[in-house]
């Protein structure tokens, strides 16, 4: 597995990640369905023994349940792993999640998730989301308190514009910018990508595989049924129509170029975003072990040319269709 250098910070992170979002199982807003904890430890360990050296989690995955999980996972072997947490979004009594970025509700979620991964310091602590936005400043503020004291490492954000980074900048070094990016969500490549590389900031993409549309696994069939707690039967655009006709047809489309170059489907998509300079690492989502034989291999595997063109025509192919389809 290959490493790169994390923006200007000291962090040597895998081009792999483990994403701990699915591991947080259903029973909440943004549950991805049931899930088995000795599974998702199993995967961990799987996942450390094939070169993935950074997990990146949060306390709303499983409300508490993935830190959880991941905390149980590293016994014994903190040292050796790199940790991403997040904060920002809370959660009552009755389970509705809520944004809150004051300064003491981040020095809480903080406290909380030390205690949830059991260990005295988080390598990467990101601001989830830049909401409340008149907040983010005071959080900022705080994270930086946190790197002072020695809780906290470096920090970073996630789901940001440019113009909310260059505002937090002035106040302390940004360490990483936590997007999505993959074959269909390429937004940030008109602002947020150069920016990042202007700037030094590392740049971990979320969502690689677009929640696994890029997989080649799913079919409408397979997609209905889902099971009823996993969010992307319920309420994500990708997984319904016309998207989702448009895109498993991008996808079956895209199998043949897979074929060419002796890649499986998530390889390819993986290998597509680990193609730009700005990206350090591609978080991907694994919830047995068996999910990262497959995926690790995507790193040091760079796309030529010839490929690059092949899957940017069908790419433009899907943009017009989708524009036409949505109106």
């Amino acid at each position: 597995m290959e490493q790169r250098r994390l923006g200007n910070s000291e962090l040597l992170l895998s081009e792999i990640g483990f994403g701990a979002w699915a591991i947080g199982g259903g029973d909440y807003a943004f549950g991805w369905g049931p899930q088995d904890d000795a599974d998702s430890i199993s995967a961990i360990h799987h996942a450390l023994n094939k070169g993935v050296n950074w997990i990146d989690t949060a306390p709303v995955y499983g409300l508490g349940r993935s830190e959880k999980v991941v905390g149980n996972a590293l016994r014994g072997i903190r040292g050796e792993v790199i940790i991403a947490t997040k904060c920002g979004l809370v959660w009552d009594e009755q389970r509705q999640i809520g944004s809150r970025l004051t300064a003491a509700s981040v020095r809480e979620e903080a406290e909380n998730s030390l205690r949830r991964l059991q260990t005295d310091h988080i390598d990467l602590y990101q601001m989830h989301w830049p909401d409340p936005e008149e907040e983010i400043e005071e959080a900022w503020a705080t994270m930086a308190d946190l790197v002072q004291e020695g809780k906290v490492r470096y920090i970073g954000v996630s789901n940001f514009s440019t113009g909310q980074m260059e505002l937090l900048g002035a106040m302390h070094p940004i360490a990483s910018l936590q997007p999505p990016y993959s074959m269909l969500r390429r937004d940030i490549e008109t602002n947020q990508l150069p920016y990042c590389g202007e700037k030094g900031i590392g740049m971990i993409a979320y969502s690689p595989l677009q929640n696994g549309l890029l997989t080649g696994k799913f079919s409408l069939e397979s997609i209905a049924a889902l099971d009823d707690t996993d969010f992307r039967k319920r309420n994500n655009r990708n997984f319904q129509s016309p998207q989702v006709e448009i895109n498993l047809a991008f996808v079956e489309a895209l199998r043949p170029i897979a074929d060419s170059v002796e890649m499986t489907l998530p390889q390819l998509a993986l290998a597509w975003v680990l193609r730009r300079p700005e990206v350090t690492s591609a978080i991907t989502g694994i919830r047995t072990p068996g999910q990262i034989e497959e995926t690790v291999k995507a790193s040091g595997r760079p796309l030529e040319k010839g490929v690059m063109d092949d899957i940017g025509a069908l790419l433009d192919g899907r943009d017009t269709e989708l524009a036409s389809a949505v109106g």
